[in-house]
């Protein structure tokens, strides 16, 4: 009997993991942590897909190729998928970094007018060629550490037409790297330096201008606001993100970063798709998020940059039933580009294990930026997003720590990144 035509064969693998499924659901519980695992194992891709997925034997039995890659020795997994950055900005903060080193909080240094309000600025100066070229570096370091989609906000224009220059950069990058962005639109991320004395007409200008111009141009998939103490307080956030619902666009929410605002209950409420952050998130809040299906974005690195010494409570997160994701919330104040390292982050200070953390930045990562149909799990059907990882088994994700473990990134059936 002939064997079956496909593009690449990935063969003799020590090891590939993937969730297992969690394409209609996020996994929550113990379901996080129960992968598939596959030894000597091999991958069949066709046209930018997978085809199937087992033992090496079987599939070389079934299957023949034009290109094989022998992974021996090496762990095969999906492509990372970061569902939290902020990828569009001009300039840096490094003089931040020694404030905060000095004793300098977050909200202190944003009242003075650093932080957002200081990219913001640098922002509005640049053009859209010049935001493209940053942005193409940082997305090539992500593609070499294993991210093959992300979701990137908005955020540090704060006026229209800045906002929608942001958008337009990101609609750009789609056509020109292979790295797939899933755009938000995060107009409220601070108040404008215009309207500081008059936050009721900012949040006026968002509902009444940005949105219907970011859902008109179809720029934007979703809706996220800061909702934090000192930057946009519930009542505010809850307007926005119902005028971006009536405008077609999901919401999301920065939600208890700083201080136990509410916000998880307002994500449980409004039907946000995530809310991200949560440091202070009460269990009141967590249960909401569970019984909604709230997908909790969790960022360590965040709280790692920021030197707080305090993190989101994974652990209870995991036993109350709500879905966990892992972001790298890459942003010139939490500059890191590596979803390697954040794994490292959730498993060492959260606590999660390679598993759970493994499943976050793939399946339940795919179900916070709605896309879990067609990648962040290596099943037939789905888009052949694949890396192939220089250890033994996928344990050594946070495990083996502040090294690059890809060998091989493979982004629709094409090999996008060979180290070797």
């Amino acid at each position: 009997m002939p064997r079956i035509e496909a593009d690449l064969l990935i063969e003799n693998a020590s090891e590939l993991a993937t969730a297992e499924g969690g394409s209609k659901k996020p996994l929550i519980g113990k379901q996080m942590q129960a992968l598939k695992i596959i030894k000597d194992a091999a991958l069949a891709i066709k046209k930018g897909k997978i085809i199937a997925v087992g033992k090496t034997a079987k599939i070389k039995a079934e299957f023949e190729a034009t290109q094989a890659i022998v992974a021996k020795g090496k762990t095969v997994v999906p492509g990372f998928i970061d569902p939290h950055t902020h990828l569009v900005f001009a300039g840096s903060r490094e003089e931040e970094f020694e404030l905060r080193l000095k004793g300098a909080t977050y909200m202190e240094i944003h009242r003075k007018g650093g932080g957002i309000l200081k990219t913001v600025r640098e922002t509005r100066r640049a053009n859209e060629r010049e935001l493209v070229e940053n942005c193409k570096k940082t997305l090539d370091i992500m593609l070499k550490h294993g991210t093959t989609t992300l979701e990137a906000k908005s955020g540090y224009g704060l006026t229209v037409d800045d906002e929608i220059k942001c958008l337009k950069v990101m609609q750009q990058l789609n056509k020109a790297h292979s790295v797939t962005i899933v755009p938000t639109f995060l107009g409220a991320h601070a108040i404008s330096p215009e309207y500081e004395k008059q936050p009721e007409k900012y949040v006026q200008l968002i509902v009444d201008k940005m949105i219907p111009a970011v859902a008109n141009r179809g720029l934007a998939e979703f809706c996220d606001v800061f909702c934090e103490k000192g930057v946009f307080n519930i009542e505010q956030s809850k307007q926005i993100l119902t005028a971006g619902k009536k405008h077609g666009l999901k919401p999301k929410l920065h939600a208890d970063e700083f201080t136990p605002s509410g916000g998880a209950e307002l994500a449980a409420e409004i039907g946000a798709v995530s809310a991200e952050h949560l440091l202070y998130t009460s269990d009141k809040g967590l249960k909401m998020m569970a019984q909604s299906g709230v997908i909790a974005i969790l960022l360590p690195a965040a709280s790692f940059t920021l030197m707080t010494e305090k993190h989101a409570d994974a652990r209870k997160m995991i036993e109350m039933g709500v879905p966990i994701a892992l972001g790298t919330d890459f942003n010139p104040s939490c500059w890191v580009e590596n979803q390697q390292l954040v794994i490292g982050l959730a498993c060492r200070q959260m606590k999660m294990t390679p598993a759970e953390a493994l499943t976050a930045s793939t399946i339940n990562a795919a179900h916070a930026i709605n896309r879990a149909d067609e990648i962040g799990s290596l099943e037939p059907g789905k888009k052949a997003d694949v890396l192939i990882l220089d250890v033994p088994n996928h344990g050594f994700l946070g495990y083996r720590f502040g090294v690059n473990l890809v060998s091989k990134v493979i982004k629709e059936g094409k090999i996008v990144v060979d180290r070797e």
